[in-house]
């Protein structure tokens, strides 16, 4: 190897040394920031597969609230289309510009419709969810800018006068959501008055799930989860002698 060439390839390892300390820094300074996904992203793991980044849908939004993902987020999620409400909310646009753009169904068309028709209660983006320890209106005073911001007043988000237990004579009006109507646009967030917004959008898959043997007796139809289920219970009779000679009782 001649000194020209050897000057060369150290040249190039010290390039690639530099570069992956700096691909390196990005990841360990990784943010845990919770993002929402645009209108009718199918499942996370799904939407990932799906997906092929091409940034159509971002180009397609009116209010440029969706954006590329960058990779302070994970490589996985590197360049997929995300947005984030403090900054710019979904604006919930009666045609979904933004889903008919994308060329691959990762955001789902038929899952945003109701009779063949768009239907933008169908876009269950997030839940939002407050927290009473900064919200304002737990304190008494009076606030109602988030419940002036939800696109389903009344419904998705509602107010309720609770008694203030700190005066005892006067009563709050304080914010509700109902996690059947909001569907997670982020309006509420955006419009929020406080430092930071005391009511936040989370992703539905963060939010608890129960398990499928717990039945709504209330909920019509759900009772019907019985049929066929066994109800015989076995009883291993050898280990309750095991544990009865065990010496434990």
């Amino acid at each position: 190897m001649t000194r020209r060439e050897l000057i060369l390839k150290s040249i190039k390892n010290i390039s690639i040394f530099i570069s992956g300390g700096i691909v390196w820094s990005i990841f360990k300074g990784s943010k845990s920031e919770i993002f929402l996904r645009p209108p009718g992203a199918i499942k996370e793991d799904l939407f990932l597969n799906t997906c092929i980044k091409c940034g159509s849908c971002v180009v397609a939004c009116k209010f440029d609230t969706l954006k590329l993902a960058d990779l302070s987020l994970g490589v996985s999620s590197f360049n997929t289309p995300i947005f984030t409400p403090r900054e710019i909310p979904c604006y919930l646009c009666e045609d979904f510009p933004c889903v008919k753009a994308c060329p691959t169904d990762a955001l789902n068309k038929k899952s945003l419709m109701k009779n063949n028709k768009f239907e933008i209660s169908k876009a269950k983006m997030g839940l939002a969810l407050i927290e009473p320890n900064s919200c304002i209106a737990f304190f008494g005073i009076q606030c109602d800018v988030c419940y002036r911001a939800c696109p389903f007043m009344d419904k998705a988000l509602k107010q309720v006068f609770e008694p203030n237990t700190r005066t005892k004579k006067h009563a709050n009006l304080i914010p509700s959501v109902d996690a059947t109507y909001c569907v997670g646009c982020g309006k509420c967030e955006h419009a929020c008055v406080t430092k930071k917004p005391s009511i936040k959008v989370f992703p539905r898959s963060m939010l608890g799930e129960m398990d499928s043997n717990y039945i709504k007796g209330w909920v019509i139809g759900d009772d019907k989860r019985l049929n066929g289920a066994d109800t015989k219970v076995e009883l291993d009779k050898q280990k309750a002698i095991n544990y009865l000679n065990d010496g434990e009782l």
